[in-house]
């Protein structure tokens, strides 16, 4: 339950989200660069281009604040008059073209997207700890011993942000007593400045940096990570002396997410996410009654941020499986469930040690990184599987256009393969090459980012920046890895059991047949589309189709893992299906497993809809068989439940199955399908519908036609 005061910040904080004054960072920051600081070096233009930016901001205080300071996540508008030494963006894109000139057709037919950038959590808790002053005595020896300039000129960026973020707390300080809010302004006096000393102190602190750095740093999902761990031994500290209560606790946190989520409040998308429980780098679990304070805040407010997400140790106390399943069906969808054991694993046989494996979290939607140790490339977009696979079929030819796409280089259909295993060898080469380039691509967004966005706060709260003394981009991260989304996986599956069975293996028809049946979308020839429908499925329990999928999944696992980026990281399958879905379906030709063109893929490696024909088990028994340890990104499967249906006692069975046959990452929705129905007739009713999207949630009313139709068309698992 929320408390009277609660309830009317929430109503305040929605009020609020939606009138927020425009903030005008960006045009601060260019305009310092062109104006105030153009005789500086580079890095040091940018790095006081940024400090000034943040500190013109406007101040927002309110009367009830407990907790000091706002700040929007966006940059506003560009400028007119831009600076060169700042447009990162407009580089990266000559410097891909120059390298890729076949990336423009390849994007153009959704087989790849541009690059991105963003989904990172930090080591915050070194700052809570050490306080501003604390950090800058760190950065102040770390210059005096610099091997080199570069690393002169990162560690004057750190102290340049340090002093931004001392300042920015500061300026509020005033507004504060103006206000009679003494108590909080004596508490801005001393954190950031000084080492937090107990939980009202620790949040406040947390809350403040990450203004600043969602300032610096804006894009995607800068996320707080393991926020209950890094936080509870302040908490564990004032309840044993008594200073502080649970329900005092659970207030403050409340207001914690309401600010989150009022910072956000017309973005769902831009994920900010928080993992909670899980398991610590001695093994036993993390989990602990901040745990249940944050998941329970979640459960009580009608908010979309923070993303929230749960962490399960190995053997799970029956508490904590009741939570989950709370969370599951109270959570308005926006449960999402890791197995701490199957990711765990996976990153270790990365390479990654296992006690540093337990610090993994989610920097935005769902992917995977070890906080406070990875670049912020670990969301980069996706990769169209199948439609590489409609083009090998053809010979390169789109069923859309009916023209060839002179960038996909296998020119022979189907037909004229004498076997099954040529024609997977010459996919899998192609989709090789198509996805190492829009990995390369990513290898240029990192050289520019390095130079032209060095964000030095961030990076001075990461792993190895300090000891190496480059940012996070410039090799300074412990971890180069760049994510990105194999989407499509289970449709490909379905798709090659398909060509294997009914081509090569039953004779059901010929490959030409095929190929002239997938041109006119089965238009006359209605009976092999039912027979290539009847064809064993990935999500029926069924042993070839299984088969094949873990074949499928594992070989394009292996294709993103074989890449290696310019500072000696991994290319790492992501698979979630986030908006993409109905851009990827609308280029989508019909398929060799008897589906329409225009069919909206498969969410993450869950089992296509039309597949899953046994009931949920099997369904979860199938995508279990995937090799999770080739996915240290992370691997989503999604499971929608009819709401008359789904249970605690089910719900919680079936959550155990799926965590104890070792799969990775469960989410779902439990609406009424009536609802989301409701909702497009009258969604000036229904503004308050939140439904799980495919990494992150957000209010049914403000998704795109697109989005709302894939997610009413998903199956519900129901007796």
């Amino acid at each position: 339950m929320i408390s009277k005061r609660i309830e009317a910040l929430a109503r305040e904080c929605a009020f609020r989200g939606c009138h927020f004054p425009k903030v005008h960072l960006l045009q601060d920051y260019h305009y310092a660069a062109l104006n105030l600081y153009a005789h500086l070096p580079k890095w040091e233009k940018r790095a006081r281009s940024m400090a000034y930016a943040i500190n013109k901001q406007d101040i927002l205080v309110y009367e009830g604040d407990r907790l000091g300071a706002r700040a929007l996540q966006e940059w506003g508008a560009m400028p007119e008059k831009t600076d060169p030494d700042l447009d990162y963006l407009t580089k990266a894109e000559e410097m891909i073209l120059q390298k890729y000139p076949e990336v423009q057709e390849l994007r153009r037919h959704q087989l790849i997207t541009s690059s991105s950038f963003g989904h990172i959590a930090w080591r915050y808790d070194w700052l809570l700890e050490k306080g501003v002053t604390g950090m800058r005595e760190i950065y102040e020896k770390a210059l005096k011993e610099a091997p080199d300039q570069k690393a002169e000129e990162f560690y004057r960026g750190v102290l340049i942000m340090l002093d931004a973020l001392q300042k920015f707390s500061d300026r509020h300080i005033p507004a504060y007593r103006a206000l009679g809010n003494h108590e909080l302004a004596d508490l801005m006096e001393r954190v950031p400045r000084y080492p937090a000393r107990n939980f009202r102190e620790a949040v406040q602190f947390f809350w403040i940096q990450l203004q600043v750095v969602k300032s610096e740093n804006p894009f995607g999902g800068n996320s707080p990570g393991w926020l209950d761990h890094y936080l509870w031994p302040y908490l564990e500290r004032d309840l044993k002396q008594g200073i502080y209560t649970l329900n005092e606790a659970k207030e403050l946190i409340d207001e914690l997410f309401l600010r989150m989520d009022e910072r956000l409040y017309l973005k769902d998308s831009h994920g900010e996410t928080i993992v909670v429980g899980g398991t610590l780098p001695n093994g036993e679990s993390a989990v602990n009654p901040l745990t249940y304070i944050m998941v329970q805040s979640m459960i009580d407010l009608n908010i979309t941020h923070p993303l929230l997400y749960i962490r399960v140790p190995e053997n799970p106390s029956e508490e904590l499986m009741k939570l989950c399943t709370d969370y599951i069906l109270s959570g308005s969808n926006r449960a999402q469930i890791y197995n701490d054991k199957v990711m765990m694993d996976a990153l270790v046989k990365k390479g990654v040690p296992r006690a540093e494996a337990a610090r993994y979290s989610a920097g935005g939607c769902m992917e995977i990184g070890i906080q406070g140790a990875q670049s912020d490339q670990l969301f980069c977009g996706y990769q169209n599987i199948p439609k590489m696979l409609e083009l090998m079929i053809t010979g390169g030819v789109c069923l859309k256009t009916g023209m060839p796409v002179q960038s996909f280089h296998a020119r022979k259909s189907l037909a004229g393969y004498e076997n099954f295993e040529n024609f997977y060898a010459d996919f899998l080469r192609e989709a090789t090459r198509i996805t190492h380039i829009s990995l390369g691509q990513q290898d240029i967004y990192s050289e520019v980012s390095a130079e032209k966005r060095p964000v030095y706060l961030i990076s001075g709260m990461i792993n190895d920046c300090l000891e190496k003394g480059r940012n996070m981009n410039d090799g300074g991260a412990r971890y180069h890895d760049y994510g990105m989304c194999p989407l499509g996986l289970p449709n490909v599956a379905d798709g090659l059991t398909a060509i294997k069975l009914a081509v090569f293996d039953q004779k059901i028809c010929t490959a030409q047949e095929m190929i002239d049946a997938l041109k006119v979308d089965f238009k006359g020839y209605e009976r092999l589309q039912r027979q290539l429908q009847k064809l064993p499925k990935y999500g029926q329990d069924h042993p070839e189709a299984d088969e094949m999928a873990r074949r499928v999944t594992g070989d394009f696992a292996d294709i993103y893992l074989s890449f290696t980026t310019r500072f000696g990281g991994k290319g790492l399958p992501i698979t979630l299906s986030f908006q993409w879905t109905p851009k990827a379906a609308a280029i989508l030709g019909a398929t060799a497993d008897g589906g329409h063109a225009g069919r909206f893929p498969a969410q993450g490696l869950t089992p296509h809809s039309s597949a899953m024909t046994e009931g949920i088990t099997a369904a979860i028994r199938s995508a279990c068989i995937v090799p999770y340890e080739k996915f240290p990104g992370g691997a989503t499967t999604m499971w929608d439940f009819d709401s008359s249906w789904a249970k605690p006692q089910l719900i919680e069975a079936l959550l155990k199955t799926f965590l104890d046959e070792g799969g990775q990452i469960f989410q779902g929705n439990t609406t009424p399908l009536s609802d989301l129905l409701a909702a497009r007739e009258r969604p000036e009713d229904y503004g308050h519908l939140i439904v799980r999207v495919g990494g992150y949630s957000a209010r049914f009313t403000r998704l795109s036609e697109g989005l709302q139709m894939e997610i009413i068309q998903r199956l519900r698992h129901s007796a």
